[in-house]
């Protein structure tokens, strides 16, 4: 789950995991690839993940297991105890379940004043929805994300990537803990980190709300949906159907890409046709040329495009499944 090749950026790091399912303990495994120690400390009956193995044992077969019943004194007490020797803590569990097994932040700063402690949950530790429980999908569809991922006909599809958990959860949470670290080793003193999913999840939003900025300012109307520069209005940037029901990404945005990518096709008609060149989404240009396009993918194979485009720098690939990722050794 990381790009990262030196392995001991965080050598003698120590972090203990009281997360469960996926969003803290991906964010573990991260910080562990990166050279940490993992302590994860799991119930008597384990950690609800293992009703997927597969996935259980890809986010925790590395880490050192330990397990706990946070009921009883004994088990508060290994908390703290191994809150007292680690660098981070993640707590997946909801809102003041901390505080009320007594192992509140001010608690263990006081047994660890370099404790770093990142509460990840769907909402965050305070406002309406705190208490709320909630999954991947509930996080994308209370942040706008999966509004935005509506189709021209109104569906919305599911989508088999949990961005909610690794985007709003995992990423975000590595990124203020490493921040938080840096804090500690400089002056000694911990953070307590409050990662809300939804929230996190909201931020990414800053491209369709900065196009829509622009769409309002060049309308003066907010574009549908599949009708700005970025989510299907226009026939450079787009995705395609082929002959063999396979799809191809057009990524070619920029007018020098869009060239390349009309002499490819042998359609030197289509250069100027272009958002840069005055084709905006929703243009009678621009509606022409992506009807004209989708008709030109989908009149071929997969494999005709992939020669097509294959030798030429347009930003256009295969929509691979992931067993070709694999096969083809992109990674």
């Amino acid at each position: 789950m990381s790009p990262v090749v030196d392995s001991s950026f965080l050598d003698g790091f120590v972090v203990l995991d009281l997360s469960r399912n996926l969003p803290g303990p991906a964010t573990s495994l991260i910080l562990q690839q990166m050279g940490a120690t993992v302590i994860k400390m799991e119930p008597p009956h384990g950690d609800d993940a293992k009703s997927m193995p597969m996935l259980y044992t890809a986010l925790n077969s590395s880490k050192t297991i330990v397990t706990a019943d946070f009921r009883t004194s004994e088990g508060i007490q290994a908390l703290k105890d191994h809150a007292t020797r680690a660098d981070v803590l993640i707590d997946g569990f909801r809102p003041g379940v901390m505080a009320e097994m007594g192992c509140s932040y001010d608690t263990l700063k006081a047994l660890n004043p370099k404790l770093v402690m990142c509460c990840i949950t769907g909402y965050g530790q305070k406002g309406p929805l705190a208490e709320k429980a909630g999954h991947d999908i509930n996080y994308m569809a209370l942040s706008g994300v999966l509004d935005g991922l509506q189709t021209a006909n109104g569906d919305i599809p599911v989508p088999a990537v949990q961005f909610g958990d690794l985007f709003g959860g995992t990423s975000a949470a590595v990124q203020c803990i490493l921040a938080a670290l840096l804090k500690a080793q400089r002056t000694g003193n911990g953070t307590c980190i409050d990662v809300s999913m939804t929230h996190n999840l909201w931020k990414q939003n800053i491209m369709p709300e900065s196009m829509e900025q622009m769409w309002v300012m060049l309308t003066g109307k907010p574009a549908s949906h599949q009708e700005d520069l970025l989510s299907g209005g226009l026939a450079c940037y787009n995705v395609y159907r082929t002959l063999d029901n396979r799809h191809l990404a057009v990524g070619s945005l920029e007018h020098k890409f869009w060239k390349v990518a009309c002499e490819a096709m042998d359609k030197p008609e289509w250069i100027n046709i272009h958002w840069s060149r005055g084709a905006m989404p929703g243009t009678p240009q621009a509606v022409k040329i992506r009807s004209e396009m989708t008709q030109l993918i989908a009149s071929q194979p997969l494999s005709h495009w992939e020669q097509v485009f294959g030798g030429v720098d347009a930003c256009i690939t295969p929509v691979l499944s992931r067993a070709e990722v694999k096969s083809r050794k992109i990674l």
